[in-house]
C-alpha cells in the first residue's frame, strides 16, 4: 500500500517574506553629469546651468535615476544637487551614486514603509533564493525590522532554512 505524501511545509505556520515581491517595476537608469562638463571634466557654471535648462528631463519620467559622473572630474556637491532638482519632478526616485546604490536606497525606503506588524509572533522565513538581484543590504534591513515582530526568523527556503533569530520567551 502506497503512503500518501504530506507537504509538511504547507501545513506549517511558517510565513514567507520575499523581497523579490517588492523588486522595482520601474526602470533604473544612470544619469551621467559628465555630458554637461567641458571636455567631460571641467564644470563651467554658466554653461552647466544652461545645458540643464535646455535638457529634456521628461525622458526620466517614472524611472529610478542614479546620478553619477563617469569621468574623474572633481565636482562640487551643488552640481549633483542642481541636477537632482531638474530630475526629481519626473523620476520616482533619485540618488547620487551607482545603480547598486539606487536599489539599496529603494529597498531602504520600501522596508521603512512596510507594516511588519502582520508578522507579530509568527515564525518567518525571509526567502533567499531569488531570480532578481536583491541587495544583501535589503536582507539586513528586513531582518532588523522583522526582529521587532516575528517570533523567529529563518533565511532561505522552508526545506533548508538557516535560523537567524528566535525571540526569548
Amino acid at each position: 500500500m502506497e503512503e500518501e505524501i504530506v507537504n509538511k511545509v504547507a501545513q506549517s505556520s511558517l510565513v514567507i517574506f520575499d523581497l523579490e515581491d517588492y523588486y522595482p517595476q520601474e526602470e533604473g537608469v544612470v544619469l551621467d553629469i559628465s555630458q554637461w562638463l567641458f571636455q567631460g571634466f571641467i564644470l563651467k557654471e554658466k554653461e552647466f546651468r544652461d545645458a540643464l535648462k535646455n535638457f529634456d528631463f521628461t525622458v526620466y519620467q517614472d524611472k529610478l535615476v542614479a546620478i553619477t559622473c563617469t569621468t574623474d572630474a572633481i565636482l562640487p556637491s551643488w552640481a549633483f544637487m542642481l541636477v537632482s532638482s531638474y530630475v526629481q519632478p519626473f523620476a520616482k526616485l533619485v540618488v547620487q551614486g551607482s545603480l547598486d546604490q539606487l536599489i539599496i536606497t529603494y529597498y531602504q525606503q520600501l522596508i521603512d514603509s512596510l507594516d511588519f506588524s502582520v508578522y507579530d509572533n509568527q515564525p518567518v522565513i525571509i526567502k533567499g533564493c531569488s531570480k532578481k538581484p536583491i541587495p544583501e543590504e535589503g536582507y539586513v534591513m528586513a531582518t532588523q525590522k522583522m526582529m521587532n515582530h516575528a517570533r523567529s526568523i529563518m533565511f532561505g527556503e522552508a526545506c533548508s532554512a538557516v535560523p537567524i533569530f528566535k525571540r526569548k520567551k
